[in-house]
């Protein structure tokens, strides 16, 4: 414990003997100056869209010429050519529930940018 008395005793007696710091102004000794600053900056946004879209009931569709059409139309139904051997044109689409269609997309944006500045300053 001694010693740290001796120590800052010997401190305080430096720094009076020392004197007080003096400071001297400084001034700049440019007139002018011009800085450039370019920063480059690239950005990557990777992008996955699944869509699904559903049915939920049934879609069924029959067309045709030279058909005879039943009273109830559907997939169970007996369809019969109008005139035999005449020119005819059947379609018969059903669309039960479940998927109707499933898309993927994935991409991958890349966005490149460039920022210049100038600074100039005089004295």
């Amino acid at each position: 414990m001694d010693n740290l008395r001796l120590a800052i005793m010997c401190g305080g007696l430096l720094g009076v003997l020392h004197g007080v710091a003096h400071s001297a102004p400084m001034v700049p000794n440019f007139t002018r100056g011009v800085v450039t600053s370019d920063t480059q900056t690239t950005t990557s946004v990777v992008e996955t869209i699944h869509a699904v879209e559903y049915t939920t009931g049934t879609a069924y569709t029959v067309t045709g010429t030279n058909i005879t059409m039943p009273v109830s139309p559907g997939p169970d139904a007996t369809y019969t050519i109008t005139t035999p051997g005449a020119p005819f044109q059947f379609s018969e689409t059903y669309l039960g529930p479940g998927i109707a269609q499933e898309t993927w997309i994935e991409r991958t944006t890349t966005i490149d940018s460039t920022t210049s500045s100038l600074s100039v300053f005089t004295q």
